[in-house]
C-alpha cells in the first residue's frame, strides 16, 4: 500500500535498484515546419520570444541527460503551432495563429506533432512501469525574467502536486541538495505555476498513478539561457541528486 506520509529520509532509500529517470522537453525549439510556415509569416518576433519556446530548456535538458537519465524526449517544433504541455480539450493547446484553423487542419497538426510526442514518451513510460520500476519524470522549462511588466522573483522553480504520492518529498530533497551546493541559487516551489495545473506531467500522473510515478516540472530562469556554466553547475548537481534516490 503506497504511504502518502513517507519523509525524506525514507524517501532517500525508497527506490534502490528500481527508480527510472527520464526527461521531457515540450518547448525546446520555435521550428516552424514548412506546411505550416504562411501562418507565421509576420511572427519572427513572436517566434523569437518566450511565448514561441522555451529559451535554453533544451540546452539544459541536453546536460541533464548526461546524467544517467533512463530516457529523454524533445521536441522543436514552437509551441505556436501547438502547445505538446496542454491538454487536447484546452482552449489553449492552439494559439492565434492556428486557433482559427478548420477542423480537418487542426487534426493534421495533431497528429503529426502531438500524438507522436505524447504516445511515444507515454509507451516508454508503460514499458518502464511494467518492469516494475518507479518512474521519476523531470520535465524541462524555463521562464522570462519579466512577465507582464513584473520581475520573478526567482531563479529555479520546482513545481509539484502536493497532493500526489511522492513529489513533494522528492522536490523537497532536490531543493536541499541545490541550496546546499549552490547557495546563491534562489529556488521556489511551485512557482512560478502551480505544479498541479494542465499539463504533460498532470496526464501522466492521471495514467499511471502515484504508485508508479512522480513527475516535477523544472523552471529555470531564462537569464541563464545557453549558459554552459550554469547548465554544468546544475547538472553536477542533478547527478547527485539521482545518485541519492538510487
Amino acid at each position: 500500500m503506497f504511504k502518502r506520509w513517507i519523509d525524506l529520509k525514507m524517501v532517500k532509500g525508497a527506490f534502490p535498484g528500481k527508480i527510472a529517470v527520464v526527461l521531457s522537453c515540450e518547448h525546446g525549439g520555435n521550428v516552424v515546419p514548412d506546411a505550416f510556415s504562411g501562418l507565421f509569416r509576420n511572427a519572427s518576433g513572436i517566434l523569437a520570444s518566450h511565448r514561441g519556446w522555451d529559451p535554453g530548456a533544451l540546452d539544459l535538458f541536453m546536460e541533464m541527460g548526461d546524467a544517467g537519465v533512463d530516457f529523454s524526449l524533445f521536441s522543436e517544433t514552437t509551441r505556436l503551432l501547438i502547445d505538446l504541455n496542454r491538454s487536447l480539450n484546452k482552449s489553449s493547446l492552439f494559439s492565434e495563429f492556428t486557433r482559427l484553423l478548420e477542423e480537418v487542419q487542426k487534426r493534421t497538426i495533431i497528429d503529426q506533432y502531438y500524438q507522436p510526442f505524447r504516445e511515444k514518451f507515454s509507451a516508454h513510460l508503460k514499458s518502464l512501469t511494467d518492469e516494475k520500476r518507479f518512474v521519476l519524470h523531470v520535465s524541462v522549462h524555463s521562464f522570462t525574467p519579466v512577465f507582464e511588466g513584473k520581475e520573478r522573483n526567482a531563479d529555479v522553480g520546482l513545481l509539484y502536486d502536493p497532493g500526489f504520492g511522492l513529489e513533494k518529498e522528492i522536490s523537497l530533497l532536490w531543493k536541499k541538495k541545490m541550496a546546499a551546493r549552490l547557495p546563491g541559487l534562489h529556488i521556489r516551489m511551485n512557482y512560478p505555476y502551480l505544479g498541479k495545473n494542465d499539463g504533460h506531467v498532470f496526464a501522466l500522473r492521471n495514467q499511471f498513478g502515484p504508485e508508479n510515478y512522480a513527475g516535477i516540472e523544472l523552471e529555470v530562469n531564462q537569464k541563464y539561457a545557453f549558459s554552459k556554466q550554469f547548465n554544468q553547475s546544475f547538472c553536477g548537481v542533478f547527478k547527485d541528486f539521482l545518485s541519492v534516490l538510487r
